[in-house]
C-alpha cells in the first residue's frame, strides 16, 4: 500500500474510479440513444461539421425531388399536347383524303363540304379546348402556350428549362390571330387562315382551294420541338435520379448509426460500466485498512 492511501480526506483512487465510470456511462448512453434514434448524429455536439454538410445535403435532397416532380408534370404537359396534336394531324389527314374524293366528277362535294367543315370545327375545338390543369396547351392566353413554360429542373432555381414549343418551329403554331368565326383565339395567322378555309367551305372550288401546307407544317414543327424538349426532360430526369441517390447515400453516411457497430459499443461500454462499479465500491472503502492502525 503506497503513502497515498494512507490520505482518507480525499481518496483520490475512488475519484479516478468514478471518473472513469461516468466515462463509460456516457459511452453506454450515446450507444444506446443511437441504437433507438438509428442516427449516429442526434445533437449538432455530436458531430458539427457532419450535422452542417448533411443538412446542407438534405436540403439539396429536398429540392431535386420537387425539381424530379416538376420534370414529371413537364412530360405529362408535354404528353397532353402531343397526343392532341397528332390527333389534329390526323385530322389534316383526313381532310387531305377529303380534298382527294372531292376531285372525283360523279363524288357529292356538298356532302364533302359537309364533313371538312365538321372535321374543321372538331380541330377548332381541340385548340380551344386543350388544356393541362387549366392551362391552355394549343393557345396564346396569359398562362399558355404562347409565353411558353418554365420549370425548375435542378437544385439550383437557375437551373430551369424554358418549353416554348409552339413557337420554336419555321413557323409557329401559337400566335396573336383569331379565327372568323370566334371560336378559336391566340393561334398564328397561317394556322387562323387554314381553319377559316377549312369551315368555310361549301363546294368543290372551295374544297380544291384549300391549302394546308403551312398548317401542317407548324404541326409538325411542335411535334418535333416536343419530341426534343421530352428527350431533355427524360436526361434531367436520369440525372437527378442519380444525384438524389448519391447525395441520400452521403446523408446516410453523416447521419444513420451504424447498428452493428454502435451494439457493439454498448455492450462494450456496459461492460466496462459493471467492471468500474464494482472496483469503485472496492476503492471507496479502501480507506478502511487505515483503522487497522488504530487497533487495541
Amino acid at each position: 500500500m503506497s503513502t497515498q492511501s494512507f490520505r482518507i480526506n480525499t481518496n483520490v483512487g475512488a475519484l479516478r474510479a468514478y471518473n472513469a465510470l461516468a466515462r463509460l456511462n456516457t459511452q453506454a448512453q450515446r450507444a444506446q440513444l443511437r441504437l433507438a434514434s438509428q442516427k449516429r448524429i442526434n445533437r449538432v455536439a455530436d458531430d458539427t461539421s457532419g450535422f452542417n454538410v448533411g443538412k446542407s445535403l438534405d436540403a439539396k435532397i429536398t429540392v431535386m425531388k420537387a425539381a424530379q416532380g416538376n420534370v414529371g408534370s413537364a412530360k405529362d404537359l408535354l404528353a397532353t399536347a402531343e397526343s392532341q396534336l397528332i390527333s389534329i394531324k390526323d385530322m389534316i389527314t383526313q381532310i387531305r383524303g377529303k380534298i382527294a374524293d372531292s376531285a372525283n366528277p360523279v363524288s357529292d362535294s356538298e356532302a364533302i363540304a359537309k364533313d371538312i367543315v365538321a372535321i374543321g370545327k372538331e380541330i377548332e375545338s381541340a385548340f380551344a379546348q386543350t388544356k393541362f390543369n387549366n392551362t391552355d396547351l394549343l393557345v396564346s392566353t396569359a398562362n399558355g402556350a404562347g409565353a411558353g413554360f418554365t420549370f425548375q429542373v435542378g437544385a439550383s432555381s437557375s437551373d430551369t428549362i424554358a418549353i416554348t414549343y409552339g413557337t420554336d418551329g419555321s413557323i409557329d403554331l401559337v400566335g396573336n390571330s383569331n379565327t372568323s368565326d370566334g371560336v378559336v383565339s391566340g393561334v398564328s395567322s397561317q394556322v387562323a387562315s387554314a381553319l377559316d378555309d377549312i369551315v368555310g367551305v361549301t363546294d368543290a372550288d372551295s374544297i380544291a382551294a384549300l391549302d394546308l401546307d403551312d398548317f401542317e407544317s407548324a404541326v409538325d414543327s411542335a411535334l418535333g420541338a416536343i419530341g426534343n424538349y421530352v428527350q431533355r426532360l427524360d436526361a434531367k430526369d436520369e440525372f437527378l435520379t442519380s444525384a438524389i441517390l448519391n447525395s441520400q447515400s452521403s446523408y446516410s453516411r453523416l447521419f444513420d448509426a451504424d447498428m452493428a457497430l454502435e451494439q457493439l459499443n454498448a455492450t462494450k461500454a456496459q461492460i466496462g460500466s459493471q467492471a468500474a462499479t464494482a472496483m469503485y465500491a472496492q476503492m471507496n472503502f479502501a480507506p478502511q485498512q487505515v483503522l487497522q492502525l488504530f487497533g487495541g
